[in-house]
């Protein structure tokens, strides 16, 4: 049986998104995009348009799992209070727990120093038949380490021995390496989705108060967040060069607006779902025929199994 998902219809009031705004293509252009949408519609329906797609998602998991020959990655970036987890969290609802896993990269430990810096994301790719998400990715290393680039020396590289030895040239061998490790497991049955949630400046303060004014969020601030704030424009700089130079159509970034929470989730979800549902090769296997012809008497001894 094939793989055939319905057409997106979402509510009746509301148009089908046309998600190849959002994907790089010819350059992210960054300071030209827009980091607000909320398609015209309420809370309410941006949350019920979301029910409909992830339901979707959901089933399409099922069916990759019982498929077997593929996994899917999903990449998010951002900046702080871009809304990573709180989309994880909704986008996910209808999966079956045991068909995707989360990473959250944080910084490196001793163990993962010791290896080069794409090791804990190969390792912590998806198994054939699920989702993985990183909640930050391997880009952090074109992104963090780029702004700082003094956490370099704690990664104990051949031929850095200063600051002075990080120049273009370092960068552009690691942008290469980045999309040398996408390109292979993109052949070796990885789907890859990158996503950067693109928040803006005053937005991302709105929500910083919030965390200081709301007891029960203030455990989600921290007082190092100021300070990256600080170095917003280098971060929106590293951030373009990083997806102008990975963006590939086996690989592709999307920019999505994420001012608005419930419309960043539903543009997340309506990529993914109209991406995954082109492979047509995905669907349950068919039974053959000598196991097909077995069906009956397996039912037959079920219904004799009666106390």
């Amino acid at each position: 049986m094939e793989w055939d998902l319905p057409e997106i219809h979402y509510i009746q009031s509301m148009e089908k998104i046309d998600t190849a705004v959002y994907k790089v293509q010819g350059g992210a252009n960054l300071p030209q995009r827009g980091t607000l949408e909320d398609f015209g519609q309420s809370k309410k329906a941006l949350k019920d348009a979301l029910k409909e797609v992830r339901k979707e998602l959901g089933k399409f998991q099922d069916t990759l799992y019982a498929h077997g020959r593929y996994g899917v990655l999903v990449c998010l970036q951002g900046m702080d209070t871009s809304g990573k987890d709180s989309l994880i969290r909704e986008l996910f609802k209808d999966f079956n727990a045991r068909g995707v896993v989360v990473h959250s990269f944080k910084v490196p430990t001793s163990l993962e120093l010791r290896h080069d810096y794409l090791w804990r994301h190969y390792i912590a790719l998806p198994e054939r038949g699920k989702f993985s998400v990183f909640n930050r990715t391997h880009y952090e290393n074109v992104l963090v380490t780029k702004v700082h680039p003094e956490y370099l020396l704690n990664e104990n590289l051949p031929g850095i021995e200063s600051l002075e030895d990080v120049d273009e040239g370092f960068w552009e061998r690691r942008y290469d390496q980045i999309n040398a490790f996408e390109k292979h497991i993109a052949q070796t049955g990885t789907l890859i989705f990158k996503f950067f949630l693109h928040l803006s400046k005053e937005e991302q303060r709105q929500r910083l108060l919030d965390r200081i004014q709301e007891k029960d969020k203030n455990w989600k601030f921290s007082p190092g967040d100021l300070e990256e704030r600080k170095l917003w424009k280098d971060y929106q700089k590293c951030y373009g060069e990083a997806l102008d130079r990975t963006s590939r159509e086996y690989a592709p970034w999307y920019v999505v607006p994420a001012d608005n929470k419930n419309g960043a989730r539903l543009i997340v979800a309506s990529i993914l779902l109209e991406a995954l549902k082109k492979y047509q090769d995905i669907r349950e296997p068919e039974p053959d025929a000598e196991f097909r012809a077995k069906l009956e008497f397996f039912k037959q001894e079920l219904e004799k199994d009666i106390k």
